[in-house]
């Protein structure tokens, strides 16, 4: 997406949001995990009640005179991820977003809809105007795209089986990428001819 907007001649500025909270951030600081289950299943409860955490912010994201913002939004446990919902409720997404068309992508297994919505209300109460979304899904139903996911957790590669099952490889299907490419062509016209900047984050 950032090389189709530099390609329309746009200036852009990438920003990730990073999670710094203590409570959490030290089962993520290691790859393969340790357990794939349990060191994922303590953000269950506050992901469900949709807290808030720790979390450390550019300079980019923290202010800026944007013609457009894009976030790019995991999914975790169905919601909004923990460290872009605590993003989107600072001030400096406040400042950030005041009088500003947003848009977001959506990464996801397969539910998608409860986290595009939640990204839209809560930058939408700080000030920015939602002009559009798209999702991203994993390869797989429901069942396997998770199998796979918790293998890639537990043994930081791609296996062909978990449990006995035939799992597909884990992350994006391979199209996601022209459907990247044409999201970002479409939100670029809609910054019109004029030299416009760009922020993805998340």
């Amino acid at each position: 997406m950032a090389d189709v907007f530099r390609g329309r001649g746009c200036d852009v500025f990438q920003a990730g949001i990073e999670f710094t909270d203590p409570r959490y951030a030290e089962k993520f600081s290691r790859f393969p995990f340790r357990h794939a289950v349990f060191d994922i299943l303590p953000l269950l409860s506050p992901q469900l009640r949709r807290r808030t955490g720790q979390i450390r912010i550019p300079d980019q994201a923290k202010a800026g005179d944007y013609d457009l913002v894009c976030f790019g939004s995991p999914t975790w446990f169905f919601r909004t991820s923990m460290p872009l919902r605590s993003y989107l409720k600072s001030d400096e997404a406040r400042i950030v977003l005041a009088g500003k068309p947003f848009a977001a992508y959506v990464v996801c297994r397969r539910y998608w809809s409860i986290n595009l919505k939640e990204v839209r209300k809560l930058g939408t109460a700080q000030g920015g105007e939602y002009v559009d979304g798209i999702r991203f899904m994993y390869q797989g139903g429901q069942i396997r795209s998770l199998l796979s996911l918790l293998s890639y957790f537990g043994k930081g590669e791609m296996r062909e089986r978990s449990f006995g099952i035939k799992i597909p490889p884990t992350n994006l299907k391979p199209d996601f990428g022209d459907q990247a490419r044409a999201f970002a062509d479409k939100l670029a016209d809609s910054l019109g001819p004029h030299r416009r900047s760009f922020v993805p984050k998340g």
